[in-house]
């Protein structure tokens, strides 16, 4: 089932991030920017370069060698990290973002599969294969610079780019004590999921430890 879930994630998150490339770069230059304006605007989504960490993710735990092809994404604590990332994405998106936009026609199908179907396959996957059991309060403190370093880039870049990737963080439209009001409020939501997987974790290793306990208290029977 694992293995399973990390292809199917594998395939699934590498068509939608090709895809929604292959449409975002005419309709970005259509709207006036150049190619490497495009390029940098494609990859200043936190859902695109989240998608792309669990396509990292997969990939890197598909060595038929037993090997990591991408050490870095290959952890225990990465995976996890990842899936509170992804999870952020499919909350935010579906309860504040989903109304401000009707996608058509291909944007409609990356826009689900980004959006929805690949955060579901990779927490789906962590609770099947994914988790250890032996995450630790202190792993919070190091996803939690993934978010802060990503808001940092947004703001940083928004006057100099003249956009912001997402509407609730542009401070001259909604003025700055309501961007920091909503970024408090997406990293609170961070942090919340950031607990909630540490204790789901836990639990996912009590359960995977029990079996084991029994077999071995049969065995001295």
């Amino acid at each position: 089932m694992g293995r399973f879930l990390q292809i199917a994630g594998l395939v699934v998150g590498l068509i939608a991030l090709v895809l929604q490339f292959a449409i975002t770069m005419p309709a970005s230059m259509a709207a006036g920017r150049g190619l490497l304006g495009s390029i940098v605007f494609y990859f200043s989504f936190f859902t695109i370069l989240t998608n792309i960490a669990a396509v990292m993710v997969h990939a890197s735990l598909l060595s038929p060698a037993g090997y990591a092809w991408f050490p870095a994404f290959a952890g225990q604590r990465m995976r996890a990290g990842v899936a509170v990332a992804i999870t952020l994405v499919f909350i935010v998106y579906a309860t504040v973002l989903a109304r401000l936009w009707q996608p058509q026609g291909l944007f409609l199908l990356c826009d689900v599969l980004l959006h929805y179907v690949t955060p579901a396959m990779f927490v789906l996957w962590w609770l099947v294969a994914g988790a250890d059991g032996r995450r630790q309060w202190s792993d919070i403190a190091w996803w939690m610079i993934y978010p802060v370093a990503y808001l940092a880039y947004a703001l940083i870049r928004a006057p100099f780019a003249g956009e912001i990737p997402y509407p609730f963080l542009d401070v001259a439209k909604n003025g700055a004590a309501s961007v920091a009001v909503s970024a408090l409020a997406v990293t609170a939501l961070f942090v919340g999921l950031s607990v909630l997987a540490v204790l789901v974790d836990h639990g996912i290793g009590r359960l995977r430890r029990k079996p084991a306990t029994r077999v071995q208290s049969s065995r001295r029977w």
